[in-house]
């Protein structure tokens, strides 16, 4: 039998401080900009003897909203197709994609990296989507984007950052403003 009522309590432990919990929300998601430009159709062509070459160029932009917590985190995608054998321009798809992000418990120093990196890798499988039937719209075979490895880009960019500031003599930087991304060119196959 318990006297006190504390048989079987946990001893008491020392307290440690509460990390924060990290909690994001996707609050809404949609497309800013959206343009299709087929030129093989205005020349009058027809997809069917194309040998497409796709380059496809990303860019990452993120920034802070009024709503306390809230980011806007924007995808730009511009993919080129071209002729294999006349190099002459098949297609121009270019589409901004963003999404709304309530954030909680990401330090601060963690939380450009985050933005830049997460946050687009949440939103990335609606614009490989919007990719693959604006281009079978289009007429052509769906184009179905690989993976794009935001966290190679985002380290891409903070490199080439760094080699700015170095030749233009400024300081070390190291700043978390959420402004400017990461952007580059990924390989994919036709």
């Amino acid at each position: 039998m318990a006297e006190n009522g504390e048989a079987g309590a946990a001893p008491a432990q020392p307290q440690q401080p509460q990390q924060q919990q990290l909690k994001m929300q996707i609050i809404a998601q949609y497309i800013r900009d959206l343009s299709f430009e087929n030129a093989l159709a205005q020349r009058g062509g027809q997809a069917s003897g194309v040998q497409p070459e796709i380059k496809v160029q990303v860019a990452l932009d993120a920034r802070k909203r009024e709503t306390e917590n809230q980011y806007e985190v924007i995808n730009k995608f511009s993919i080129t197709s071209t002729n294999k054998a006349d190099s002459k321009h098949v297609f121009l798809l270019e589409v901004e994609y963003a999404g709304i992000f309530q954030i909680e418990g990401v330090p601060q120093e963690q939380l450009h990296p985050f933005l830049l990196v997460e946050c687009p890798r949440m939103l990335f499988p609606y614009v490989r989507r919007i990719v693959s039937d604006v281009t079978r719209d289009g007429g052509y075979t769906p184009l179905f984007l690989d993976n794009v490895d935001f966290l190679s880009l985002y380290r891409q960019e903070i490199a080439r950052q760094a080699e700015k500031r170095k030749q233009e003599g400024g300081g070390t930087g190291g700043g978390t403003d959420t402004g400017g991304g990461g952007g580059g060119e990924q390989p994919q196959q036709a």
